[in-house]
């Protein structure tokens, strides 16, 4: 049976912050926040039975309002990843948004869905976070109303539906950004290194250097981007010359449905992740962002030095700069339409009976 309970997670700007936290049967807890409809904490048990938080993130609503440069948890938008050169045309007209990673545009913006204080509604055991972004915020055109529902069931799985609709035709490509470590939220990265990973992916979309996509695909075929079978994290990171944050184009056998995107497992613990999606890509990304070694640490919960590679993304979504890309799923939201975008977190324990076939 799941439980779902509420607690205050403090103020912003004279909110109440909400926290609601499911824990079901096997232990298995999540806890999400209404400032950024955060996901603030996965507590998942191992092979042995004891509980770990598996997510990056903060004790308390300081951390997120003062610390969270990295989009820990958070829901990001209204266009999560980038827009070369914070810029695009929609029937001809062309709109500017805020330049906020060197010349182009990150995760929503300035001032993005991550930073707001979402209203909360609780259905059953679902919660539902809604935002209402106004026409012209951040540059985008169109009010939108936003929905993130949050769902955890007596399966050990984190359902995720985002639900969007608009005034006028915009751009809606929207995401969790959650940091997983499945050693632990604190474990670093030495224990990522010893994940393995499967990315359901047959190509990526090629970049520049400012991590713009040229419209152009990269077959991952003998490439360190083949992770199409299990594969040690830290031997392909070390072949992608010591990161990734890269865009995978998941391989779709049904586009109505839920498709597989990814498996991760950490040996030692047994703990795996399985994410499923509706959208047509995944950005994999290493955390290499979050200070280097010789830089103080992001602090997190209880005091943990979060560091670069200490964590890894899975960021479902539509593909980067897709607005500027014809050849790409769009990323166009036009009123009367729906976005609708699925994402299922799935949790277990892998016993000592079953290892994982690794390919170096």
């Amino acid at each position: 049976m799941v439980q779902l309970h509420e607690e205050s997670f403090g103020t912003y700007k004279n909110e109440k912050v909400r926290k609601f936290v499911w824990t079901t049967d096997s232990g298995f807890s999540v806890s999400v926040i209404s400032y950024g409809a955060i996901i603030q904490s996965i507590q998942v048990p191992d092979k042995y039975g004891a509980t770990t938080d598996v997510v990056l993130g903060f004790d308390d609503i300081e951390g997120y309002i003062t610390r969270n440069s990295p989009y820990l948890g958070a829901t990001v938008g209204r266009c999560a990843n980038r827009i070369g050169g914070a810029s695009f045309k929609i029937d001809g007209v062309s709109y500017s948004v805020a330049k906020n990673i060197g010349k182009d545009h990150l995760h929503g913006g300035l001032v993005g869905f991550d930073k707001m204080n979402w209203n909360a509604t609780v259905n059953g055991k679902k919660v539902i976070f809604s935002y209402l972004s106004k026409d012209g915020e951040e540059g985008y055109p169109g009010d939108l109303v936003t929905n993130v529902i949050y769902e955890v069931k007596n399966d050990d799985v984190l359902y995720v539906e985002f639900l969007a609709t608009t005034t006028k035709k915009t751009v809606v490509n929207l995401t969790n950004h959650s940091y997983f470590n499945l050693a632990g939220h604190d474990a670093g990265p030495d224990e990522i290194f010893n994940h393995v990973i499967t990315i359901n992916a047959d190509k990526i979309t090629e970049t520049t250097s400012e991590s713009i996509p040229t419209g152009r695909f990269i077959k991952v075929g003998g490439t360190p981007f083949d992770l199409r079978v299990p594969t040690r994290l830290g031997d392909a990171m070390n072949k992608a010359s010591g990161l990734y944050d890269d865009n995978f184009c998941v391989t779709i056998n049904d586009e109505q449905s839920m498709n597989f995107v990814s498996r991760v497992v950490h040996p030692s613990s047994g703990r795996y992740l399985e994410v499923y999606s509706n959208q047509p890509g995944v950005q994999l990304y290493t955390s290499n962002g979050l200070p280097s070694p010789n830089e103080t640490a992001l602090e997190g919960k209880a005091g943990a030095g979060y560091r670069r590679h200490g964590a890894f993304c899975l960021e479902t979504q539509v593909y980067p700069d897709a607005v500027n890309h014809d050849n790409f799923p769009s990323a166009i939201l036009v009123p009367g339409d729906i976005y609708r975008h699925k994402v299922n977190y799935r949790f277990g324990a892998v016993s000592s009976s079953r290892p994982e076939v690794v390919l170096n």
